[in-house]
């Protein structure tokens, strides 16, 4: 069986329509969206609004640490453009998922990323696309666990949960063959993102939860450019499986 997983899709809807090619199911580790592209602020809700210059100047703020300017900035761009920030960023999102969820390859598994607008999914998903979170799928005779979202960081971004409910979702899989999050286990070096030059949060739950279980694989993404995209707990690998709108190419797990 070969499976191609994909995470940080943040809008490659040209390279999703194809990530399913030469395998049997798909999977999709979360964040569909693409608020901003800090590699190419021209990219995304945020400069589609306020333009590449706002933009690049937003991103500066956030990477320098500067949180309260960057949402100082945020908030006066808000206040000028006018109308109800949340109606624009959920038609900008709604307009993503429409094209991304045509796109999406069936048979498709998906769960969510931090970044993703969970209340607006059931308006896209189609027929052969599965959408799980805290819950299991039998796939080619094996077990997958699915655990979306991330944890609470001073970023804000859309779902991020407290540490105790994305614990209880973890706990409720029980003992799977391979485990799918969005957000890595608390190994530094799966955190550390080499580019960003910061610390990702990951998660202890997952951590506690691999070195319980020992699956044999735990896939996730969320650190873009990771020091170690891969590592071993026991007998589980657990590999990043990459940035996909970087690479525009999914990783493929043969089991």
């Amino acid at each position: 069986m070969r499976i191609n997983v994909v995470s940080d899709v943040h809008g490659r809807a040209d390279a999703l329509a194809k990530a399913g090619v030469g395998a049997d199911a798909l999977i999709c580790l979360g964040d569909l969206v693409l608020f901003i592209d800090y590699a190419d602020t021209s990219q995304g809700i945020f400069p589609d609004l306020f333009g590449h210059e706002r933009a690049a100047e937003y991103v500066r703020l956030r990477t320098e640490k500067r949180f309260d300017e960057a949402r100082a900035l945020s908030a006066v761009l808000w206040a000028d453009l006018g109308g109800d920030p949340r109606e624009h960023i959920e038609k900008a999102v709604r307009a993503q998922y429409a094209d991304l969820f045509a796109a999406m390859p069936v048979p498709s598994y998906l769960t969510y990323g931090n970044v993703d607008v969970p209340s607006l999914w059931p308006d896209y998903v189609r027929e052969g696309q599965h959408v799980l979170d805290g819950e299991t799928a039998e796939i080619g005779g094996l077990t997958f666990g699915f655990v979306g979202g991330g944890l609470q960081t001073r970023y804000r971004t859309s779902y991020e949960l407290p540490d105790e409910v994305y614990a209880a979702k973890v706990a409720a899989l029980g003992p799977v063959d391979v485990l799918c999050t969005h957000i890595p286990p608390a190994v530094p070096d799966l955190l550390y993102d080499v580019v960003a030059k910061r610390f990702e949060r990951g998660s202890e739950a997952t951590l506690d939860y691999i070195r319980t279980y020992q699956p044999r694989y735990a896939l996730f993404g969320h650190v873009h450019q990771p020091l170690a995209p891969r590592t071993r707990i026991g007998r589980t690998e657990c590999l990043n499986v990459g940035h996909f709108r970087g690479r525009g190419t999914p990783f493929t797990l043969d089991l």
